[in-house]
C-alpha cells in the first residue's frame, strides 16, 4: 500500500511528511531556525498541540518555543513533573508521605518533602543528578487518556489523596495521566515530549524544603542567580500554614469544605483570620512614633482600595484619625504622559506621577499648613482642586495608595520615620493539588475580569489582551520594592475562586474564538471545572473580594 505524504507548512515553506509524523520529529528539523527550544505547536487556527501528537493531513503549523508564555509555562510545568520523578527516584516511593509544590520564590517553586527523608544539600545533589540522568536519557514524557473512575482508583492506590479528592468532583469522563517510566502522575496543562528538553535548571536548600530555580521566558536557556524575598517568603509560607490548619490546601479540599461543610462559617473564619490582621497592622502604626504617612502599594486586582478603608477603621480604633489619597490624582496632565513603545499612554511608569507636586503637599502638611489637594479628571485629563484645604492635627495621619507607594523616589522628601509602607497582594495559597499550582497571578487576573466587567463594562477579550502590559509594568514599578514594606499583607480568600467562578464563566464564554484572547480564556475555563461555585450571599459587604464582584460597604 502506498504511503499517504501531507503537505506540512512551517513559517512558509512547505514539506511533505508521510501521515503519522510526529511533531517532534518535524520541530527537530525547523530547530536550527528557532533561537529557542521548541516546545509546542499550533496546527491551524490556533489548536494547540503537543509535539507527541502526528501529522493527520496536510497542515500548517507554527512552533512554540520556551521564550513565549505558553512554551515558557510547560517548560515549568514538566520540570516539575522530572523533580517529583526524580525525589522518589532518589528516595523510593516506600519512604515518601508527599512531595508538594508550594508557591513562587524568587523565579522559582519552593517545595517540601514529607515521609523518612531529610532534605539536606547530599539529598538536593542526588535528585538534581537523577533529574541531569533522566534528561541525558531523554527519558519520553508519555501520555495516556483514563476513565475518571480508573484515574480516581490509581490516585488512591499510589497515595495521591490529593488527586483522589480533585477528581471526585469532575464531571468530565476522562482523565490525561503522564507517566515517566512506571511514575505516573496528573498535570493541569502541556507537556513536553521528554526529559531531553529540560536541563536548565538549579536546586536550592531553603528554609526547611528547597527552591527548584528556573529560567524566565526572556531567557530561556539561563537559569538566574537565587535571590530570596525573606519578607514575601514569610508571608507566603504563613498563608500556606493557615491553609493546611483549615483543612483548605488544595481545589479537592475546598470542595469537600463546600459540599460537606457549614460554608457559612467558613468564610467567617477566613474573613476574621483578615480582619484580626489588619488590626494587628493598625496597632503597630499607632505604636509607632511619628508615623504621619501609611504607603499601601501593591500589583493590580490586590485590593488595595478595600485594604485602604479598613485599615482606616481599625486607626481609628486605636485612636487615630486617617484621611486616604490616592496617588493616582497626582497623575501629570494627559498631555504630559509619557507613552510607551508602542505610542500608547503608560500610566503606569514613575513618570506619569507629578513627584514634585506630590512631595511639596507632603511635606506642606507635615509642617500643619493647610492643602488644597487634587482631584484628578480621568475624563477630561487634567486636576482639580478641593474645595477645602486638609490639615493634619496631632492624631490624624494620611493613608496613601498607589503602585508606586514603595518606590524611595516617589516620597524622597518625606522623612523615613513618618513613612509605615506597606506591600498588599493576591498571594494565592491554595493549588489545584500538590503538584499543581494556582499562579497568584491568575488569582489577580480573575479578580480583574469580574471587576472590569462590572465597572468599566470592558470585555473579557479586553482584560487578557492588555493583561501582558499590566504584568510588565508590575515587574518594573512594584515588585522590585516590595521587599522594602514594613508589613506585607496577603488579600487572598481561600474560599474566593469558587465565588469568583458564578462571575467570570459568562464573561469567558463570550471570548470569540477567533481570537488570540481564546487560548487564555479556555485555559481558564478549564481551570474553573475543577471548583465547586458557591453564591456571593455569605460574602461580608467589607469583605476584600466585594471589591470585585460588588455589593460591598465601601463603594469601590
Amino acid at each position: 500500500m502506498k504511503e499517504q505524504l501531507c503537505r506540512v507548512t512551517v513559517d512558509g515553506e512547505t514539506r511533505n511528511y508521510p501521515k503519522g509524523t510526529s511533531y517532534q520529529m518535524i520541530a527537530e528539523e525547523f530547530q536550527p531556525n528557532y533561537e529557542h527550544q521548541i516546545v509546542l505547536v499550533y496546527v491551524k487556527d490556533f489548536k494547540l498541540q503537543e509535539l507527541r501528537k502526528t501529522v493527520e493531513g496536510d497542515c500548517e503549523l507554527k512552533f512554540i518555543t520556551t521564550a513565549e508564555r505558553i512554551g515558557h509555562e510547560t517548560y515549568k510545568r514538566s520540570l516539575c513533573f522530572l523533580l517529583v520523578k526524580a525525589v522518589h527516584d532518589t528516595v523510593g516511593h516506600e519512604r515518601i508521605q508527599r512531595v508538594r509544590i508550594h508557591f513562587s520564590v524568587d523565579k522559582g517553586y519552593y517545595c517540601t518533602v514529607e515521609g523518612d527523608v531529610e532534605v539536606t544539600e547530599s539529598f538536593l545533589n542526588k535528585v538534581e543528578e537523577r533529574m541531569r540522568e533522566l534528561a541525558d536519557q531523554r527519558i519520553r514524557i508519555d501520555k495516556r487518556s483514563v476513565h475518571t473512575d480508573d484515574a480516581v482508583e490509581m490516585f488512591h492506590r499510589h497515595g495521591m489523596y490529593d488527586k483522589e479528592r480533585l477528581f471526585e468532583y469532575r464531571r468530565v469522563s476522562k482523565v490525561n495521566i503522564y507517566s515517566i517510566n512506571e511514575f505516573e502522575d496528573y498535570y493541569y496543562g502541556y507537556m513536553v515530549p521528554d526529559a531531553g528538553c529540560l536541563r536548565y535548571f538549579s536546586l536550592h536548600l531553603y528554609e526547611g524544603g528547597f527552591v527548584i530555580q528556573m529560567p524566565v521566558k526572556e531567557s530561556p536557556e539561563e537559569v538566574p542567580e537565587f535571590r530570596p524575598s525573606p519578607k514575601l517568603f514569610h508571608v507566603l509560607r504563613e498563608s500556606v500554614r493557615w491553609g493546611d490548619c483549615q483543612d483548605i490546601d488544595t481545589v479537592g479540599a475546598l470542595n469537600d469544605m463546600i459540599t460537606k461543610n457549614d460554608m457559612r462559617e467558613v468564610v467567617l473564619v477566613q474573613e476574621a483570620h483578615q480582619e484580626r490582621q489588619i488590626g494587628e497592622i493598625a496597632k503597630q502604626i499607632a505604636d509607632r512614633d511619628g508615623t504621619r504617612f501609611v504607603l499601601v502599594a501593591g500589583p493590580s486586582s490586590s485590593g488595595k482600595t478595600t485594604f485602604s478603608h479598613r485599615l482606616s477603621i481599625q486607626l481609628r480604633v486605636n485612636g487615630l484619625k486617617p484621611h486616604p489619597i490616592a496617588v493616582d490624582n497626582y497623575f501629570v496632565d494627559r498631555e504630559h504622559t509619557p507613552r510607551d513603545e508602542d505610542g500608547n499612554y503608560n500610566f503606569e511608569c514613575l513618570e506619569a506621577i507629578d513627584i514634585a507636586k506630590f512631595n511639596e503637599d507632603m511635606d506642606a502638611l507635615l509642617r500643619g499648613e493647610e492643602v488644597y489637594l487634587p482631584v484628578f479628571d480621568f475624563k477630561t485629563g487634567k486636576r482639580k482642586y478641593m474645595n477645602r484645604p486638609k490639615k493634619l492635627g496631632a492624631q490624624d495621619i494620611l493613608v496613601i495608595e498607589g503602585i508606586h507607594c514603595l518606590n524611595p523616589k516617589l516620597s524622597e522628601n518625606m522623612r523615613d520615620e513618618n513613612k509605615f509602607r506597606i506591600y498588599i497582594s493576591a498571594l494565592t495559597q491554595l493549588n489545584i493539588d500538590e503538584h499543581n499550582r494556582i499562579p497568584s497571578t491568575d488569582g489577580r487576573l480573575i479578580r480583574r475580569l469580574v471587576r472590569d466587567a462590572r465597572t468599566r463594562g470592558s470585555s473579557a477579550m479586553r482584560t487578557i489582551s492588555m493583561w501582558p502590559s499590566v504584568r510588565r509594568g508590575e515587574e518594573e514599578n512594584i515588585f522590585p520594592f516590595q521587599e522594602q514594606a514594613d508589613v506585607m499583607f496577603n488579600s487572598s480568600l481561600l474560599y474566593e475562586l469558587a465565588v469568583l467562578k458564578q462571575y467570570v464563566e459568562p464573561l469567558l464564554f463570550g471570548v470569540d474564538k477567533d481570537t488570540e484572547e481564546y487560548l487564555e480564556a479556555k485555559r481558564l475555563l478549564k481551570f474553573f471545572d475543577y471548583f465547586v461555585g458557591i453564591g456571593s450571599e455569605y460574602v461580608p459587604a467589607n469583605s476584600l473580594l466585594r471589591e470585585f464582584i460588588g455589593g460591598g460597604c465601601f463603594h469601590v
